[in-house]
Parts: C-alpha cells; structure tokens; sequence
C-alpha cells in the first residue's frame, strides 16, 4: 500500500494535556498535521499547545458531554480546516480491589473509556461520511484483549473499544474512513505510576505510541500493539488453555496483577482524575 503523507492533515487528540495524548499531538504536528488538543483540562491543554507551538489550537473538551465534544470539533474545523483525523486518547484507570470499587467509579471509567469514544466516533463520521474520507485512531490498550486483576472495570471498558472500533472498520469498509484501534502496554505516564513491574513487560516511553499512531495514518491498520510483544502475548492467552495462562502470569509476577499497586506513588492521578 502506498504511504498517505501526514502534512496538512487536520487531527484532533482528546485527552492531550499530558501523558500519551500529548505525545501523540507533538509527534503528528512534527510531521506535519494541523494539530488540535483537547482536554477536560482546559488550562493545561493551553499549557500544552503554547509549549508544542505550531499553531496548534487547544480547548476544553469533556468527551462524556455532546455540547462540549462537539465545540471542541466545531472549534477545530473553524480554526484548522475540516476534520481528517480524530484520535480518542482520552481514558482513565483507577486501581484496586474489583468488589471495593464504588459504582461511580464504574460508570465515570464507562463514560470517559467507552462513551466518550463512541461519542467521537460518531460526531467525527458525520463530518467525515460526507468528504468520503477520514481515520478514526481508537486509544484502547494491551488490557482490551488480555485481563489483568486489580483494573477489572478498565478491562472492561478496554474490551469494549476494540470490539467497537472493529465493528466500525467493518461497517464503513469502502466508504472512505479508515478505523484503527491502538492497544498499548505499561506505558511510562501518570497512568501507570505505581504500579508494580512485570517482568518480560517493562514500561516503555509515550513516544513510542506516537510513533505508532503516526504510522497507522501513514499506512492504515486495523490494530497495532505497542510495542509488538504485546501483540504475542495476546495472541498465546487467546489459545492457551487456563491452566498455562496461570503459569504465564506466575512467571512474569503478575498474578496479582495491579493489586499491589503503591498507593501514595498513585495518590497524585487517583486524585486528579476523581475531580476532573
């Protein structure tokens, strides 16, 4: 397949104060894209846009809320030009005991994880549908086809994006839009302080996601892991019987999983994300 060049594409990340999102918001504009963040902080994704430059434009941008999401895109087409790209990063993972985990945390990891990228899907095909062109780059994450105790719920929700974001492929097969998902490992963010190692799945830099994402708009995918022996992983837990699987996990010291998390090195984005 012929490379797709990333210059003077418009793309939009969520979720792109910090961490990954911003990641991804630089690497693009680095090659070329006309970049917008967008963030439900909206301080800090100007922050962000006055340290990347480039014209990058950034606003607030709660993907649980239609009126905000769609500002956020309308905002974007009238300061960049139409929508090509929209890259759902946003998410959120609280860590602990699945049966201590209030129902409000259950549905807020639902409303961010998963509604906000259906929403996105959706506001973003009714722009692109009728250009007959467009790539919608799904964050989901290693924990989308594999599960890991102590994040049960964000499994759940992980789960949830990859079957949506193959199911959207699918659909608009020929129509023009490309739908990819993302499935990252422990990437070394906010995210995933505190948690413990896993040996054989050492933390690895948000650049290498952006790298990712940018070459999936370059030479569209259906879904990329990052880094690729998380792909090998998924593919034996899909076809070794339980038993082995209980022996892997032994192996590598994840048996607990995020369990043992250290709270106080997590206490500072727990935090923030039960007031966002």
């Amino acid at each position: 397949m012929r490379a797709r060049p990333i210059g003077g594409r418009v793309v939009a990340v969520t979720g792109a104060a910090r961490g990954i999102g911003l990641e991804i918001a630089g690497e693009l504009l680095r090659q070329g894209a006309l970049v917008a963040i967008g963030d439900i902080d909206e301080a800090g994704a100007k922050e962000a846009a006055e340290r990347l430059g480039g014209g990058v434009v950034a606003a607030r941008c709660d993907v649980a809320d239609r009126d905000s999401f769609t500002g956020f895109l309308d905002l974007v087409e009238r300061e960049l030009g139409p929508l090509d790209v929209l890259v759902n990063n946003a998410g959120i993972m609280p860590v602990g005991p699945f049966h201590t985990e209030s129902d409000e945390v259950a549905r807020r990891q639902f409303d961010i994880n998963v509604h906000g990228v259906i929403l996105g899907c959706k506001l973003a095909l009714a722009r692109m549908l009728p250009r007959g062109r467009g790539h919608l780059v799904n964050i989901a994450s290693g924990a989308g086809v594999a599960s890991v105790p102590g994040v049960a719920t964000y499994c759940g929700t992980k789960h949830a994006v990859v079957g949506l974001t193959e199911a959207i492929r699918l659909e608009y097969r020929g129509s023009g839009i490309q739908a990819t998902s993302v499935l990252p490992g422990v990437i070394d963010t906010a995210l995933t302080s505190g948690l413990p190692e896993t040996r054989g799945v050492p933390k690895i830099p948000p650049a290498q996601v952006a790298l990712a994402v940018a070459g999936v708009l370059r030479r569209p995918r259906a879904r990329v892991f990052v880094p690729r022996r998380i792909g090998v992983l998924a593919r034996l837990t899909a076809v070794l019987p339980t038993a082995a699987i209980e022996a892997l996990m032994a192996a590598t010291g994840s048996r607990r999983g995020f369990l043992d998390a250290d709270a106080t090195a997590r206490a500072g984005y727990e935090q923030r994300i039960r007031d966002a």
